[in-house]
Order: C-alpha cells, then structure tokens, then sequence
C-alpha cells in the first residue's frame, strides 16, 4: 500500500512513540484516514517512521485521559490543568516501524499536520512496509544534508542513502513522578552559573544517550532531546551543547533558579526518571 501522507508530530510525543511508549496520538478532531502514514518529526524536515493508523477513538473526558496515560503519555498534571483540553481524540497507531536513518522529504508551505509525499519518497516507504528494505535499498536522492550518527554529531551525506528498518519493542514504562529516580550527576553553582542562567553538565556527560549531544549550533543540534522535568507544569525539550558542556535551551534555567532560590555554592542534581527523561533540582542544604 502506498505511503502517501506524513504526520507531523511535535516532540517530546515523537519521541515517546519512537521509543515504543505510545500508540495514540491525540488530536483536536477525528481523520478518515486509514492505513499506513509517515511520521514526522516537527520542525525537523525528515521522516522517523511509519505506522498503521487504523481508528479514531471517541473524544475522551479528563478522567478517560488520565486512565489512559499508557496510551498517549500525557501527565496527568497537564490533563487536570486544561493545557490539553481540546486534544481529546485518539488516533490509534499500530505496527509501528521506526526508521534507523531518517528519511528528508520536501515541505510544502503551510503544512501543520498532514503533508503530500513525492512519488519517489512514497515508493521507498512502500518498500519498507513490505519488508524489502535491506542494507542495498536506497532513498530519493536529495542534496548534502545533515543526519543522525552517534558517533559523529554531524555529517554531511551523499546523493543516495540506505534505508533500513528496526523493530519497535512493546511499551516501556515510564517513571511516575511519585517514582524512585537515579541521580547520574552533580553540578555545583558559581557566580557566574547564577548570572548567565546555566549550569555544567561536564562531570557526567557520558552519562547521557549519545545522540542527545550535538555541535555549537543550532544547525549542529542532536538527533535526539531530552525530556526535562524541573517543576514546571510544561516540561522542557532540549539536547546538549557539546562545546558548552551545558543544555542548549536554557530560558528555563533562569526560573528555575528563581524557584528554587538557587544560590552559589548550591548543587544542581540531575536525575535519570526514563530514557532521554530527567528531573532537575538542588540538593537539600545542610543546616548545622
């Protein structure tokens, strides 16, 4: 069956779908569509999987939202608080196929949700539907672009690349906030940290996945974010700065110091909740 329409989907939901934790992407009104789409990530101009879109639920009220969380993995505290009230109807996906390279596809103006595939791109997403994508197949041809590679941040590719395919586990749970987290670092506040709104990640960078860890700049960014919980009703989305050794988006780390009334000499402690999902918080102070 031809691949003909993409979905574009904002992370962090991307990525929780990805990684095989959700299977309902909710939306604000029903589709007729059925059948195998494209999944794209927003704002990345490639394609990062295919699925089956194989029903439209009805639309659901908070307590149904909430009692489906493994589904869509939206918390709880966002349902409750009407940030998502009009994002009530599940589209059901299935067979879920993330691609191991992502696929670019030309972006026509305007397109927010579905997005028209070229003929060239639909016929080798066919192919990884029916199974035939193997270490020979390969995409459109397309300019130099940057892709993903774990080994090296960036790198430009040839006219022709391959695509293959991976397997989607079965969904991972993910932490609760009530949850036991793993601190895999520490980070102590100077002067400096304070008035520049940031804080080091140097003493554990290797303890992050490495496709969260792009160039200096923001044509360099990782293939990959992370998911940041620091108090905020919204969490945070960013990947990391190598050259910086630090969160690429740090407009939150200023409120965060505000809310936590950081001081120097204070201890930033980041936490693992699930993959590419952390807390940020400080250290409890000692009192003598």
């Amino acid at each position: 069956m031809p691949v003909t329409r993409g979905l574009i989907i904002d992370t962090p939901w991307i990525d929780h779908i990805l990684e095989g934790r959700k299977d309902w992407e909710m939306r604000a009104q029903p589709t007729a569509i059925r059948g195998w789409i494209a999944l794209i990530r927003k704002g990345s101009g490639r394609i990062v999987a295919l699925a089956k879109l194989v029903e439209c639920g009805k639309n659901l009220g908070p307590e149904e939202m909430i009692e489906a969380f493994d589904h869509h993995r939206i918390p709880e505290r966002m349902i409750r608080s009407g940030e998502v009230a009009k994002w009530v109807v599940p589209w059901k996906l299935a067979e879920i196929v993330p691609l191991a390279q992502s696929v670019p596809y030309d972006h026509k103006n305007g397109a927010v949700i579905w997005v028209s595939l070229s003929e060239e791109v639909s016929r080798q997403l066919e192919d990884a539907v029916a199974g035939k994508a193997n270490p020979s197949s390969e995409i459109a041809p397309s300019q130099s672009r940057r892709v993903e590679n774990h080994s090296n941040l960036t790198h430009p590719v040839s006219d022709a690349r391959k695509v293959e395919i991976k397997p989607v586990s079965r969904p991972i749970p993910i932490s609760r906030p009530d949850q036991e987290r793993s601190i895999i670092g520490r980070s102590r506040l100077s002067a400096g940290n304070l008035n520049n709104s940031h804080f080091y990640l140097t003493d554990f960078l290797n303890a992050f996945p490495a496709d969260t860890i792009g160039g200096k700049n923001a044509d360099q960014a990782a293939a990959r974010s992370l998911t940041i919980e620091w108090g905020s009703t919204t969490p945070e989305i960013s990947d990391i700065d190598l050259s910086k050794r630090m969160f690429r988006k740090r407009g939150w780390v200023r409120k965060f110091f505000a809310a936590s009334g950081a001081k120097e000499g204070d201890i930033v402690v980041v936490s693992l909740i699930a993959p590419y999902h952390v807390h940020v918080g400080l250290e409890p102070r000692l009192h003598f």
